[in-house]
């Protein structure tokens, strides 16, 4: 069974919602992130990324850094920019991108349930990405970043999500990357209790996106838990904060790759040696791969396409393609042996086209590829399973704002 609980958000005021909405912290580098703040000194950014506020020659430590989101918020809440709820409430979150509609509900998910395997996962995690945002969450003592996850549509959490959106939205505004954003509150104790009471059906949450943060969230739980030794299980630190969409109403893109150095390897001897795995053909524009087992490939200005002609193993990891392309070409023959830490490789979301492929290649990387998405059923085959995917093996779009909804943990 889930667990899903009402909280009470802190949020922003309806009339800034719009300016202080940002993007998750990870989807910026410190540059970028500087400049959006510039450019929209509301940006919710100054919060999740405080180093984008500090000066380019500050030398202080991750705690410090981080002290500084803290002062950051303060003067956000000090200005009147934010509120908080009297009472416990359920939002409902939607993101409109040309024609797809995705509508989730906010809430707050159990520690507990992700300890025991009841919220699934699919990625590992690595520490260092770790310690900033626990750093991040125990300095502002609140979830500022929703986790996003997904689960198994019911008819009677369908039906109940309908009525409430019948309503007029609460906020509603378009983002420059042009997708609408729509949030409803729920604050009618029956239709709360409902929801509560229909998710305790629904055996499996899944992480979609969120690893890090959600990872992190926990593990400043435990940290509350040793500092609370008499805690009884319902304080907000035993939660953290979550916008849970249906499966059947997310869309996973692509996720491609480049890379720089072909290492030593002149076209043709690289060409020959992809040949031993997989069908090779010139096209004459660029290659989105239409089914599994297919790729693009762009190199010195020409798109192939890549069809592997290996036996599937059977194995939910190891026939992804994610995998082939990583076991039967990256490591053997670029020698990428560890594409989480390989300064070789770079990772390209789909929404961002084919056309970023080809201007990668021609400004700092020698090779590109891009892969069939990987699907929803393969993610939750593989969490199912226990097993967890190569990394950058999924992007989700639209991608839920953040600063819409903090979860306090006090």
């Amino acid at each position: 069974m889930a667990t899903i609980k009402a909280f009470k958000a802190v949020r922003p005021k309806t009339e800034y919602s719009a300016k202080v909405a940002a993007l998750p912290y990870d989807v910026y580098n410190t540059k970028e992130a500087r400049e959006e703040i510039n450019k929209n000194p509301l940006s919710f950014l100054q919060v999740d990324l405080p180093l984008a506020t500090l000066p380019e020659d500050f030398h202080g430590d991750n705690l410090e850094i981080n002290r500084h989101a803290v002062i950051n918020f303060k003067k956000m809440w000090d200005e009147g920019y934010f509120m908080q709820e009297d009472e416990n409430c359920l939002y409902l979150y939607e993101m409109t991108m040309n024609n797809h509609v995705q509508l989730g509900l906010v809430c707050a998910t159990s520690v507990d349930e992700y300890l025991d395997g009841t919220i699934k996962k699919h990625e590992k995690t690595r520490a260092e990405k770790e310690i900033d945002r626990i750093n991040h969450i125990d300095a502002l003592d609140a979830n500022t970043g929703p986790i996003f996850l997904t689960y198994k549509n019911e008819e009677k959490i369908k039906n109940t999500i309908a009525q409430c959106v019948k309503e007029p939205s609460e906020i509603d505004f378009i983002s420059d990357d042009e997708v609408r954003h729509r949030i409803w509150t729920i604050r009618d104790e029956k239709t709360i209790s409902d929801l509560e009471n229909y998710f305790t059906e629904i055996p499996n949450l899944y992480i979609a996106d969120g690893h890090h943060r959600s990872a992190s969230a926990i593990k400043v739980s435990l940290k509350r838990r040793e500092e609370n030794p008499q805690f009884k299980g319902d304080e907000e630190f035993n939660y953290f904060m979550s916008i849970l969409f249906p499966s059947d109403n997310v869309q996973i893109y692509d996720y491609n790759r480049v890379v720089k150095d072909l290492k030593g390897l002149s076209h043709e001897e690289l060409l020959e040696k992809i040949e031993e795995n997989f069908k090779l053909e010139k096209v004459d524009q660029k290659l989105k791969p239409s089914k599994k087992s297919e790729f693009g490939m762009y190199l010195k200005g020409q798109w192939y396409k890549l069809t592997y002609n290996g036996e599937m193993t059977g194995d939910e990891i190891e026939d992804l393609d994610v995998s082939i392309l990583q076991n039967k070409l990256l490591s053997p023959i670029l020698e990428i042996k560890d594409p989480r830490t390989d300064d070789r490789i770079d990772f390209i979301g789909g929404i961002r086209g084919l056309e970023e492929l080809e201007r990668r290649v021609g400004e700092d990387m020698e090779i590109a590829f891009s892969l069939y998405p990987t699907s929803l059923d393969e993610l939750m085959t593989v969490a199912n399973a226990n097993k967890e995917m190569p990394p950058k093996s999924t992007w989700f779009e639209p991608k839920p704002r953040s600063g819409l909804f903090i979860h306090k943990l006090q």
